[in-house]
């Protein structure tokens, strides 16, 4: 939608998400949002105030087990992969 294309062919994706799994849509425009709402909730994810849920982070060589836990519904929340230590 970042690109002013609002319908992707064949694309349903509500038919992909596994049970437990939320997917969210925001229609509005930029000017929807005042900076300094925007700026409120960036200060309050960098001082720790708003939790951007669970996050589950896999080494590389644990890519295997990252995707299972993700294909499965093993593990809630964001899942992430670090190619570096």
């Amino acid at each position: 939608m970042l690109s002013n294309e609002w319908i992707v062919p064949d694309f349903y994706p509500i038919g992909y998400l596994p049970n437990g799994v939320r997917l969210t849509g925001y229609g509005g425009e930029a000017a929807d949002l005042p900076p300094e709402v925007l700026q409120g909730h960036l200060d309050g994810i960098a001082d720790g105030a708003i939790a951007l849920g669970p996050v589950h982070v896999y080494a590389l060589d644990k890519i295997r087990t990252a995707h299972d836990d993700l294909e499965q519904g093993k593990k809630m929340g964001k899942l992430v992969v670090r190619t570096a230590s």
